[in-house]
């Protein structure tokens, strides 16, 4: 038995999920930036109707944790008054977008998911997890990040079009990035994608339009805790923060925040400046993955984040330290990976959550034991 259950949707702010701390609601703010007003005012939000408690995700949206059943439609009705949440279910559930972070007003990121969100009417009904990624600056830097229907900048600098987990794409120009992008999405319902569930384990072949020899260019400079062309990048410890921090930040110096699927957010047009909750360097805690956990994760049978903070600054490689099988702060392998079953850890070396293990039934100060002298 799993002792996980696979939900086969993301929440979002209309279809909260329901968590060990409460309600679970995501927003997906338009490009993934939010202006001063917003930002308060989600920060507000989560205060009022939640437990003060907002997570960054990988998918570079926010969740707002701990929210009653009675302040969600409260909730709901204030983050729609902020031009955060679209008044339409369905829109609200087809806008999984994911941008480069670096996108500037007026250039190609920037016009190519401003006319997708505009157009998100003229896609089909698909899985819940589907996802597009618009990746076009001038070089890539979401070729990790987990996306269905990449718009990506090309080795030559041009533009493609690809489908996840296909290694080359079909070259596009910014005119016809969104009908392309919006044919595929047609094809792969049309093709059974619904079955699969999502384009990397959509087996048919693609179509001759689609098939293409252009490459995406080399991956980018990632982007570090510090001043940044656009700002000061800041990061986030497992991707959490305290809405009052947020708020206290964005009081502070009026800025206007990006997010990114790193656990790193964006202060725009500010100098570097100390700020709750948050770092201005590189640490090994932001090198860690880890979920949220017992007692907050229902799914979880340990406790995570203060075990991964004590191994932080003792491993060599990337960790993984999750609640359960199903590895939802990490879908890639990392170099250590601990899965809790039944109160204990699994480890496992060079795996996902959930692998067969080298060891099993850790303590945490067995786990600490075992890789502090590793």
């Amino acid at each position: 038995m799993s002792g996980f259950v696979v939900k086969g949707w993301c929440p979002d702010a209309w279809r909260p999920m329901m968590a060990g701390d409460g309600l679970l609601v995501r927003v997906r703010p338009p490009l993934g930036r939010l202006t001063a007003e917003q930002a308060v005012g989600l920060c507000a939000g989560a205060i009022r109707h939640g437990n003060g408690q907002i997570d960054l995700t990988v998918r570079a949206n926010l969740q707002i944790r701990g929210v009653t059943e009675t302040g969600w439609p409260m909730l709901l009705a204030e983050l729609q008054a902020l031009g955060l949440v679209d008044p339409d279910p369905v829109s609200e559930g087809r806008g999984a977008m994911l941008i480069n972070p670096d996108w500037r007003e007026g250039d190609d990121s920037h016009a190519i998911a401003s006319e997708l969100r505009a157009r998100l009417v003229e896609l089909p009904e698909l899985p819940g997890k589907v996802g597009f990624v618009v990746d076009v600056g001038p070089a890539t830097v979401l070729m990790p990040a987990s996306g269905d229907f990449r718009v990506e900048r090309a080795a030559d600098g041009g533009l493609l079009l690809r489908a996840d987990a296909r290694a080359r794409g079909v070259t596009i120009t910014p005119a016809t990035a969104v009908d392309a992008l919006i044919r595929l999405a047609h094809w792969f319902v049309e093709s059974g994608g619904r079955t699969a569930g999502r384009m990397a384990r959509h087996e048919a072949a693609l179509p001759d339009w689609a098939q293409g020899d252009a490459k995406p260019a080399p991956f980018g400079v990632p982007m570090q805790p510090g001043v940044h062309p656009i700002g000061t990048v800041y990061g986030l410890p497992f991707g959490r923060i305290a809405a009052a921090s947020l708020a206290a930040l964005v009081r502070t110096h009026g800025c206007a925040v990006r997010l990114t699927p790193w656990r790193l957010l964006v202060a725009e047009g500010i100098a570097p400046a100390p700020a709750a909750d948050m770092l201005l360097a590189d640490s090994p805690i932001l090198h860690v993955d880890a979920c949220v956990g017992a007692p907050a994760c229902p799914q979880a049978s340990v406790a995570t984040r203060e075990l991964a903070a004590r191994l932080a600054p003792l491993i060599d490689g990337h960790l993984h330290v999750s609640g359960c099988a199903k590895g939802c702060a990490r879908a890639r392998a990392a170099d250590w990976v601990l899965t809790g079953r039944e109160g204990a850890f699994d480890l496992a070396r060079n795996a996902r959550a959930g692998a067969a293990p080298l060891h099993t039934g850790l303590t945490p100060e067995r786990v600490v034991a075992l890789l502090g002298a590793c």
